[in-house]
């Protein structure tokens, strides 16, 4: 019983993390809305999870040098994962 809580508890914090994503991809395409507030607080929540995979992703050579981000696509995938294994235990 308490690890089925958990278990919804973290799916649920990954689908949070899944929204924020979201979130920060649409403002990053509206310029007056990088510098503000709520950008800040995304940027903050978000690029702990989002630089690592950065890091990993610029170590491929193909994708060193290309103009486009792939991190979130990454992240929004090991969400899944992560999501079906939960679901998987219950």
């Amino acid at each position: 019983m308490l690890i089925e809580i958990l278990l919804r508890f973290v799916d649920a914090l990954l689908r949070i993390y899944e929204l924020l994503f979201l979130v920060r991809a649409i403002l990053s395409w509206i310029p007056p809305a990088q510098g503000t507030k709520i950008a800040y607080m995304l940027y903050t929540v978000t690029e702990p999870v989002l630089a690592p995979i950065r890091m990993v992703l610029h170590k491929i050579p193909f994708l060193a040098g290309f103009p486009i981000d792939f991190s979130m696509l990454v992240a929004y995938l090991l969400i899944d994962v992560v999501r079906t294994m939960i679901f998987q235990i219950l």
